[in-house]
């Protein structure tokens, strides 16, 4: 057996890629390039060596601080083409990079060039809000200083005729009947103005507060509604004529103004006056909206042009900032003018990666190359596993909802070498979905979308950046999506569901009534006359009494036939990781344990379902494991499925039970044991790091202190 697990292929998908520690040597003068090369490859992974320095000692800072101000300035672009309405091009025009420094002069001649379109599109549509809003005063408070000045008259007539027209009582009256009486006398102003119709109730009551009641609130809805400058949105706004009296009550009429954010615009009495400022305000709103129209257009062209160049400077301001970054991650030669650079690589990959680097030095035509050799590591290198299109998604899935494959903690990323679970997990982790939601009308939706993101792979892959994360997070799924939808159709199939409708697919029902009485009934009356139903549930459950006691039994003995299957398979994979490392003690105190109480509990409840299920037996499961433990000695009765099945049940409790101290004490003893006999007579330091000094690394190209 060890012979035949020895002579078994390597496991390329299934256990993490042999790891490597490179140092790289690189000219100042290709270092750009050869880190932009190696980036594209997407098998080198840099350590930090200035990880003592801010990351504004380090010697790349200025040009990061450029990128992040052209990313600043591409932002501003973006939102300003969601602001126009305007969407980026859906094939954007692929060009040739262009240097940085040329595109940071195009960047900055953009932005100033829409920073000042904005100015004064902002100043054109102040003053046309303006003029509009003092078109409506016009309009509003023109009809109430007409009404008002009817209503003076009848009333002046009336007053003439009162026999109250004593100084007493014109001392007494209000300020409106003394403007009506004598134009003398009179000390009747008003102020007219514009406010947002949400505020006009609160405006009306702080007027009449401060004073004292001692004016009169005329307003009426202005019909039209203006563009907020500051929100870009319709607001509704309310026309308002004050009527007062006093220098002192129009001091504070104002600053209430002022405070709630009303706009006062004068009307002249004159109707003909008010006729002739109208005319010229509406020649003015003409031209502004002539001008507004041409600057917009102006705009939106100015946008759509960068909106076809977008996508491609974004991504060439994050590729470049990505550089920066790693070159920042470097040693700096100053004597021999190069970068110092380490890093891991897996070791399939280093042939690509000393491609890269004399790609890189013939590109930027340096006359020394880039030197490239194999270090000693000390510490463990990290997990790198070669997935595809195919396998991505799944390795995602496990990395970051994963288990250790020896099932024993939960981690995000498994240990270096380890089996990768990723490559089971791309059947088990559909299947399960399937067990759960199994639907074959549900199944077909899913299926169809899957397809469709499938066919559209290669389109879609260019536009990942446009899709919306819930689109992205679909397009990056749609090898499971599919998986999943194949099989909730199987399982669908095997629940007879189709959008929990039961239909006879396979045949007709081994179910029939025994007379007409029951031909409406799915319960009582019912006989078998045929043999079982050929594949799946058998329609006739559906709608009966026992549809639910029977389904949901089903469905919980499946559940535990594939956990346990589960469980075991992560054993094993165990297993095969305590090979790989030569733990004799992993496999001796951890697996054999492990594999033995599983199985002596829940691998034979597991058998016991399947003997059930083909013996048809109504023996009661639960009664029989419950009674193992209680009463592993008494006679089991109907219960029985198989001839020896007692003395059985009592080797697999014992079995269990030694499984249970064999597993927890022996292998954290001798751990002990191995680490005293291992450090005996060292004292312990302080801890500076989780890393090992890097200056006991051999071949190390960190600087000594």
């Amino acid at each position: 057996m060890e012979k035949f697990i020895d002579n078994l292929s390597p496991m390329d998908l299934m256990r993490s890629e042999k790891m490597s520690l490179v140092q790289l040597i690189i000219p100042v003068e290709s270092a750009h390039r050869a880190v932009s090369y190696l980036g594209e490859l997407g098998l080198l992974q840099f350590r930090d060596l200035n990880a003592e320095k801010s990351p504004f000692q380090r010697t790349f800072v200025n040009q990061v601080k450029r990128c992040g101000e052209m990313s600043r300035k591409l932002r501003f672009f973006k939102d300003q083409i969601i602001k126009a309405g305007l969407l980026s091009s859906i094939h954007p025009v692929v060009e040739p990079d262009v240097e940085l420094e040329e595109l940071e002069m195009q960047l900055a001649e953009h932005e100033h060039e829409l920073i000042e379109m904005n100015s004064n599109s902002e100043k054109l549509r102040q003053t046309y809000n303006e003029l509009l809003e003092f078109k409506m005063v016009l309009l509003k408070a023109g009809s109430f200083l007409v009404s008002n000045n009817n209503q003076a008259v009848a009333e002046e007539r009336e007053l003439s005729e009162n026999v109250y027209s004593s100084d007493r009582y014109v001392e007494a009256s209000s300020l409106l009947e003394q403007q009506m009486r004598t134009a003398d006398q009179s000390g009747l102003r008003f102020i007219s103005g514009i406010i947002f119709q949400s505020k006009a109730l609160r405006f009306e009551r702080m007027l009449f507060r401060a004073t004292r009641g001692n004016m009169l609130f005329n307003q009426e809805p202005a019909g039209e509604e203006i563009m907020d400058p500051l929100s870009a949105e319709m607001v509704k706004k309310t026309v308002f004529v004050v009527f007062f009296s006093g220098e002192q009550a129009r001091t504070k009429i104002l600053k209430i103004c002022e405070a709630f954010g009303a706009n006062c615009y004068p009307v002249p009495e004159d109707f003909s006056k008010q006729r002739q400022i109208t005319r010229e305000i509406l020649s003015r709103l003409s031209e502004l909206e002539t001008t507004l129209d041409a600057g917009i257009r102006h705009q939106n062209k100015a946008l759509t042009s960068i909106g076809y160049h977008l996508t491609q400077w974004m991504s060439m301001i994050r590729r470049e900032k990505a550089v920066y970054d790693t070159l920042n991650m470097l040693n700096f030669d100053v004597t021999k003018k190069c970068l110092v650079g380490e890093g891991w690589c897996p070791v399939f990959a280093k042939a690509k990666v000393q491609e890269a680097l004399q790609r890189a030095t013939f590109d930027s035509n340096s006359q020394v190359g880039s030197i490239f050799h194999v270090m000693d590591a000390v510490e463990s290198p990290p997990t790198y596993f070669r997935t595809n299109h195919f396998t991505n998604a799944y390795q995602e899935i496990v990395d970051a909802y994963g288990r250790d494959t020896n099932m024993r903690t939960f981690c995000s990323i498994a240990r270096y070498q380890e089996a990768n679970p990723a490559v089971y997990t791309v059947v088990t982790f559909p299947f399960l979905f399937a067990v759960m939601f199994g639907d074959w009308g549900h199944g077909i939706c899913l299926l169809l979308g899957a397809v469709v993101l499938i066919a559209r792979e290669s389109r879609l892959s260019t536009q990942a950046c446009k899709l919306g994360s819930f689109m992205e997070m679909l397009f990056g799924g749609r090898y499971v999506l599919l998986l999943m939808s194949l099989f909730s159709i199987y399982c669908g199939l095997i629940y007879n569901e189709f959008f929990s409708v039961p239909f006879h697919i396979f045949g007709g029902s081994a179910y029939k009534c025994r007379d007409a009485t029951c031909s409406d009934a799915h319960s009582a009356g019912l006989i078998k006359f045929r043999d079982p139903y050929p594949f799946g549930v058998d329609p006739s459950w559906r709608g009966s009494r026992s549809e639910l006691p029977f389904l949901n039994s089903l469905k919980m003995k499946m559940s535990i036939l594939l956990g346990v299957a589960q469980m075991n398979l992560g054993i094993i994979l165990s297993y095969f990781n305590a090979r790989f490392f030569h733990s004799s003690l992993d496999t001796r105190y951890q697996f054999v344990p492990q594999l033995i109480f599983l199985n002596s509990l829940f691998g034979y409840l597991s058998l016991l379902i399947i003997i059930k299920w083909c013996t048809g037996s109504q023996a009661d499961l639960y009664h029989v494991m419950i009674y193992m433990f209680l009463s592993p000695t008494d006679d089991l009765g109907e219960n029985e499925l198989f001839w020896g099945q007692r003395p059985l049940q009592i080797v697999l409790l014992l079995l269990a039970l030694v499984a249970i101290p064999w597993m927890l004490f022996p292998k954290p003893f001798i751990l002990k044991k191995l680490h005293s006999e291992r450090f005996q007579g060292r004292n312990y330091g302080m801890l500076v790091s989780s890393e090992f000094d890097p200056d006991v690394e051999p071949d190390s190209a960190r600087e000594q202190s």
